[in-house]
């Protein structure tokens, strides 16, 4: 890609996620991104559609490298408790941008963005799970219950709480 464009986007991006941390989505104007990006409205048309499409890119890219952040995808049934891990500590890494991009109306898409894209891995591994109603009970309990779980009891100490976590989806798992 041209270094021009690259830096344009960059400076898109830098420009959305400062806005984003102290203002919510729906309050963001294009004008006020491109003032902030300094960049022509035309620009920001060149690569988005609008604030959102620029918003769902960041996300999907945010959900893909917490995916890939993962060693064993493959783990989510047959060793939870590594799985569980593995992912927290992905999410972890991510956190500031998790809390800036998946906070307000988009709070949910976080979760959403998530299981689709492990969906995908462990289906193409086990399609048998695909139309398994226990597979996937168990597995969005897993992927919502565990992220809603550690976000409000991350006061008693995250990796206390990934612990505990990773031991309850053990459990969970064995019901399969």
């Amino acid at each position: 890609m041209d270094k021009r464009i690259e830096k344009t986007k960059r400076s898109i991006v830098n420009a959305f996620l400062e806005l984003r941390s102290r203002k919510a989505i729906e309050k963001i104007t294009v004008k006020e991104l491109c003032e902030k990006a300094e960049i022509n409205k035309s620009t920001f048309y060149t690569h988005f559609k609008d604030i959102y499409d620029l918003s769902e890119q960041l996300e999907i890219q945010t959900a893909n490298e917490i995916i890939s952040g993962l060693r064993h995808p493959e783990y989510l049934f047959s060793k939870p408790d590594i799985f569980t891990r593995e992912l927290f500590y992905a999410y972890t890494a991510q956190g500031h941008l998790i809390h800036t991009l998946f906070s307000g109306s988009r709070a949910n898409m976080l979760l959403v963005r998530t299981e689709n894209c492990l969906k995908e891995i462990i289906f193409s591994l086990r399609p048998d799970y695909r139309e398994n109603a226990a597979a996937n009970v168990l597995f969005t309990h897993s992927i919502y219950g565990s992220f809603y779980a550690f976000e409000h009891c991350r006061g008693f100490g995250e990796d206390a709480v990934i612990d505990m976590l990773s031991e309850i989806n053990r459990k969970i798992m064995e019901l399969l």
